[in-house]
């Protein structure tokens, strides 16, 4: 029987077909082992100029490494470890979660996971990789980064909970009270929280900062004796004394009955502030309370120069002139703050209660 030209070409294809695949797979298993050549001769090379401390050479050739091969496991931590060197923390981050998908659970990957996670603000992921590193490594010390963790993110009750651990793995680090002081501080429990404000500054005496929040603590406690003895215990070891400070200083020299103190810093400060209607009502009030009713006129009487409609200004004017004995000067000044606020009546009222 003889063969047609439809058989030959039937019985030709496989043959063909076979040779191609053939040299396909030749070729893919050649380029293969190139890139697996090229990932390991710059791997090594890298490797090399890591040794002699020129970390920018030697990231450039583990990131030529990475580029030919992406699933070794040297080859993406080495690239991790020189991102970590250079500062590109939220590169080093994707590289260290390839290498987790590549099946490292080793305690040095999970460590740089917690501690970059944390880092970028990326709380519940901290809080797993300090848990699995706590899995691979029972002797290592979590406790604070996962209360810190939690405190960053507002879980107070489990950060409170971590902090409490980490006292017990450190008891010298003195973040740890002070993180629980602010969690209390910040459920507006102050009482709960001072102790902890005293421990952190035991452990840390030189912190103005934190003598600072103490003082603030104890003034919302009204406290006003402790809360003068912080804020002057930061001055003593240099605190630098912004407006804010000053102006709440000045307000605890108040509180203590130390009004030439506490005036003294506010008359400074109106110096530099002279517009300050805030400010020129604190003075004018706290020469009020002193019954140094001239000064305390001169005041409210800036007040007015700034603001003519500022009633309330001119009703304490009128009630300073009934302090000093000028009774129907006074009146008359409080009655017309009263026809341009009627609600300052509500003073008066107060004013004329027994005892008051």
């Amino acid at each position: 029987m003889s063969l047609t030209r439809s058989d030959v070409k039937k019985r030709s294809i496989p043959p063909m077909r076979k040779l191609f695949l053939t040299a396909l797979t030749g070729l893919f298993c050649a380029t293969t082992f190139a890139q697996t050549d090229s990932a390991a001769y710059y791997s090594d090379k890298g490797a090399q100029e890591w040794l002699k401390g020129r970390v920018l050479v030697a990231y450039k050739l583990f990131d030529s490494a990475y580029s030919y091969n992406k699933t070794d496991k040297k080859v993406v931590g080495d690239l991790a470890k020189a991102l970590m060197a250079l500062r590109r923390y939220p590169e080093a981050r994707l590289r260290y979660l390839e290498l987790e998908k590549l099946g490292d659970q080793s305690a040095d990957t999970y460590n740089q996971l917690m501690t970059l996670s944390f880092n970028m603000r990326q709380f519940p992921e901290a809080v797993k990789y300090a848990q699995l590193l706590k899995g691979v490594d029972p002797s290592v010390k979590v406790a604070y980064y996962i209360g810190k963790a939690q405190y960053d993110d507002e879980n107070y009750g489990e950060a409170i909970k971590y902090l409490n651990e980490a006292a017990k793995e450190d008891p010298s680090n003195a973040q740890v009270p002070y993180l629980v002081a602010r969690a209390y501080a910040d459920m507006n429990n102050n009482k709960l929280a001072i102790p902890y404000f005293i421990k952190a500054l035991e452990l840390e005496p030189k912190n103005t900062r934190w003598m600072y929040e103490t003082a603030l603590i104890y003034y919302a406690m009204n406290d006003d004796k402790n809360s003068l003895k912080y804020f002057e215990l930061a001055i003593d070891n240099g605190i630098r004394q912004d407006n804010e400070f000053k102006e709440n200083l000045a307000i605890a020299y108040l509180n203590n009955k130390q009004v030439d103190k506490g005036l003294a810093i506010l008359e400074e400060m109106v110096q530099r502030r002279p517009a300050d209607l805030t400010l020129l009502n604190m003075i004018a009030e706290a020469n009020y309370d002193a019954k140094r009713y001239e000064a305390a006129i001169d005041y409210w009487d800036k007040m007015l120069e700034l603001d003519k409609t500022n009633a309330p200004a001119l009703y304490m004017i009128g009630m300073s002139y009934q302090k000093k004995g000028e009774k129907a000067k006074g009146q008359a000044l409080c009655d017309k703050a009263i026809e341009m606020d009627p609600q300052l009546a509500r003073n008066r009222q107060k004013m004329e209660m027994p005892g008051m």
